[in-house]
């Protein structure tokens, strides 16, 4: 590794001398050769793993393309330099995507400046910091649309949905994941994922609507595809939203073991049924119906 660093560090050396003797005139030539310096200094970095010195030469990179006008090599080493500072400095590293997003989008390669931003959106998620990753899973999303990828847009939509459900946006995360089963119904390779949308609204309704609302928005499920009808899907929902009305955790417990006991729930749903849990625990003590209550269930402390 060290030979490496060595090996980046004199080519920087080089690099930085060739840029200095450009100062105050434009010569292509010189300008190509150091680009090359850059470039070679960067992918020794990258294989002595010195990430921020990586990143650096990118960035010098990119600014030397962006001077021989070739806009699409510097938003390319924009990119890596983002890439490079992904692990370390995530703040800088969506600094540099965003350069990239910058220039793909005045080129029109509007599909590239998407992949950066839900590269963004992604980078965020891992932080923790949903309400922004929202933000750029839109932009990546609006973009994906334009250049008719819309699996891709679909991804994103569906990340911004989850997301709005775990912050309390319960009626926007049904519309997305409602559009999500209606594309998929649309198209014969994605047509059996329709259920699982369509489970992920209903489990969002239990936790704002009122049974005969939710008993509504199941019929128009029916309608959108119609496998659901009958499927273990609909009968976990129609399970759920019985429950939610005699106000028996006692019967959500159940209901939920003998879905997971087949199909797993994962952490995201097990997430939100909790809040939907919740809502009958208030509205038994709200409405004194506390003889509901199965409080010893054993799957249902494991589950929620």
């Amino acid at each position: 590794m060290s030979d490496y660093a060595a090996k980046a560090d004199d080519y920087r050396k080089q690099a930085e001398k060739k840029l200095k003797s450009l100062l105050g005139g434009f010569f292509g030539n010189k300008h190509e050769e150091a680009a090359e310096l850059l470039e070679k200094a960067a992918n020794n970095y990258k294989l002595a793993k010195k990430w921020s010195e990586c990143a650096e030469m990118y960035e010098k990179l990119a600014g030397c393309y962006i001077k021989m006008d070739s806009k699409h090599e510097a938003a390319g080493a924009y990119v890596e330099a983002g890439k490079a500072l992904g692990k370390n400095d995530p703040a800088r590293s969506q600094l540099m995507l965003r350069e990239a997003v910058k220039l793909y989008t005045d080129m029109g390669r509007l599909n590239m400046a998407a992949r950066q931003l839900r590269d963004i959106g992604e980078q965020l998620e891992k932080a923790g910091e949903k309400e922004e990753a929202i933000q750029y899973y839109a932009e990546a999303a609006e973009l994906f649309e334009m250049e008719n990828s819309n699996s891709d847009a679909t991804k994103c939509k569906l990340k911004i949905a989850e997301f709005s459900a775990e912050l309390g946006r319960y009626s926007k995360a049904v519309e997305l994941f409602e559009d999500a089963a209606k594309r998929a119904v649309e198209n014969n390779l994605l047509k059996y994922s329709a259920r699982g949308y369509l489970l992920q609204a209903g489990i969002c309704c239990l936790c704002y609507m009122r049974p005969d609302d939710i008993d509504k928005r199941l019929d128009k499920y029916r309608g959108i595809d119609l496998q659901f009808d009958g499927s273990r899907e609909a009968t976990l929902l129609q399970g759920l939203v019985e429950a939610r009305r005699e106000l028996d955790e006692s019967k959500f417990a159940t209901m939920l073991a003998e879905y997971d006991a087949i199909t797993r729930l994962d952490p995201w749903k097990v997430k939100i049924l909790r809040e939907a849990k919740r809502i009958i625990e208030e509205k038994q003590l709200t409405e004194g119906e506390g003889g509901a209550a199965g409080g010893g269930d054993d799957d249902e402390e494991e589950l929620l």
